[in-house]
């Protein structure tokens, strides 16, 4: 299972619509910005999709993405439990690749 990290939430709406956030970790202080490319409400719970704003997508045209929860309180954190994460993960891959086949 993947470590849980606490971290801390900042929402900005920037030119061209697009969602980015600035993640904090709370440990180190360390400030890590992100893109949201998607989010949806599973089972009750919304996720979202996001990726580093410095990543560039693979050789092979893959990119990788984060999944986070966000809780109650507008606090977002990491998906611990290997069941929820795969049922979410699996929500986003059919969710990109169907994207991506629409753009061909």
């Amino acid at each position: 299972m993947a470590e849980n990290k606490n971290i801390e939430n900042e929402l900005e709406i920037t030119e061209g619509e697009s969602l980015f956030i600035t993640l904090t970790d709370e440990e180190t202080g360390e400030e890590f910005d992100f893109e949201v490319i998607g989010e949806a409400e599973i089972d009750g719970n919304v996720y979202r999709a996001i990726m580093p704003v410095d990543s560039t997508a693979a050789e092979d045209g893959i990119v990788e993405y984060m999944l986070v929860k966000i809780l109650d309180d507008d606090t977002l954190t990491t998906v611990d439990d290997d069941a929820e994460f795969d049922k979410v993960a699996n929500y986003f891959d059919d969710l990109f690749d169907s994207e991506e086949d629409y753009d061909a």
